[in-house]
């Protein structure tokens, strides 16, 4: 096994892996999960398939997050929603509107893999394709450990199973701050073994348009990975330059079908990677930033969606820690230890045009 070169900072990347079923920055074990007892009054809703809906706000923003795989269903800024998502009575349906995907986005080939020479199955969550999907904790009900007005944070333990033997304890943090919405995940193991991790969020962007056709994207990706009939990536990544992935420059979306994996993304000053979505026809832009825990960006335009009539209606940009089938092919793997931790940011910044609007 070939140990991808990184920082030695207790969550290993592997660049050569293999491992099986169900799925940093480190320092000592997360906190527990009792709610904080200087949490403000709950400002919960009840809701209907996807359970409680928790909203905090800040200014003019409004953020509604789920019970159901502490899903980001609705983010509102000026009154205008930022997410192709689903009303508070219903639920994300096999379209993982805004779901997060933990201990692994996208997909493990077959549902196997192996880890420390123990080789895991998983049960296929994509029976279609015969593969795990989008881990194991987006239909879990998780609970809050903080509600404040303006920040949320979502607690879970994710207990040892058939094909992913090990146990988590799991942050997912909402805030809204003056310049937008950041979201962390922090998770600790709590085996007495390494464990095997990644995270990635299913958000569904809209700047308002119709379709997305209309918008100008920019991406900040120098490769991407080509994938086979049943949709897992055939490393290594490949340029972008010359193919219709290439957004490196702002141009239209147009007609643009993808449901790809960027690598190699370009960043700023900060170390942030930025994602833009603007359109001629609305006020409304945004910027979705990756911290440098997320190596690698899903996104998919919503073409094969199960119902005709919401296809191309958002984008979803994926923020992940490492590549679909990263339990096979290594890549961003993160490796916990026991007794570390393990934290990723990334968050999104709209901007509205009110002399536009």
């Amino acid at each position: 096994m070939t140990a991808r070169q990184g920082r030695n900072d207790g969550a290993e990347p592997l660049r050569r892996t293999v491992l099986a079923a169900g799925a940093c920055a480190g320092l000592g074990l997360l906190p527990s999960a009792t709610p904080s007892a200087h949490s403000a009054p709950d400002r919960s809703r009840a809701g209907g398939l996807s359970g409680e809906q928790y909203e905090i706000s800040r200014a003019r923003q409004t953020v509604v997050v789920t019970e159901l795989g502490a899903g980001l269903r609705s983010y509102r800024t000026g009154g205008r929603e930022l997410l192709d998502g689903f009303p508070p009575d219903s639920y994300p349906t096999g379209a993982s509107y805004g779901q997060l995907l933990i201990p692994w986005p996208n997909r493990i080939d077959h549902g196997t893999y192996v880890f420390e020479g123990v080789t895991e199955e998983l049960p296929w969550s994509e029976p279609a394709q015969q593969n795990a999907i989008h881990g194991l904790t987006r239909w879990m009900n998780w609970r809050t450990v903080e509600h404040h007005p303006s920040r949320l944070v979502m607690g879970l333990t994710l207990h040892a199973q058939p094909g992913y033997p090990f146990s988590l304890r799991l942050r997912q943090t909402f805030e809204l701050t003056e310049r937008g919405l950041t979201v962390t995940n922090e998770v600790g193991n709590l085996s007495n073994r390494p464990v095997p991790y990644g995270v990635g969020m299913h958000p569904y962007f809209t700047v308002g348009t119709e379709f997305i056709d209309d918008i100008v994207l920019t991406l900040p990706a120098r490769s991407y990975f080509r994938t086979n009939h049943r949709s897992i990536p055939v490393p290594p990544p490949v340029p972008v330059a010359g193919t219709p992935f290439d957004f490196r420059n702002p141009r239209r979306l147009g007609h643009t079908v993808m449901d790809t994996g960027f690598a190699d993304l370009t960043r700023d000053g900060s170390g942030e990677a930025r994602v833009d979505m603007t359109s001629p026809k609305s006020p409304v832009s945004l910027t979705v930033w990756l911290d440098r825990q997320h190596e690698f960006l899903q996104v998919y335009t919503g073409d094969t969606l199960p119902d005709p009539a919401r296809r191309r209606k958002g984008l979803a940009i994926e923020p992940y820690t490492c590549a679909s089938n990263g339990f096979n092919n290594g890549y961003g793997l993160r490796v916990i230890h026991p007794d570390r931790e393990f934290r990723a940011q990334w968050g999104v910044i709209p901007r509205l045009d009110r002399a536009a609007g």
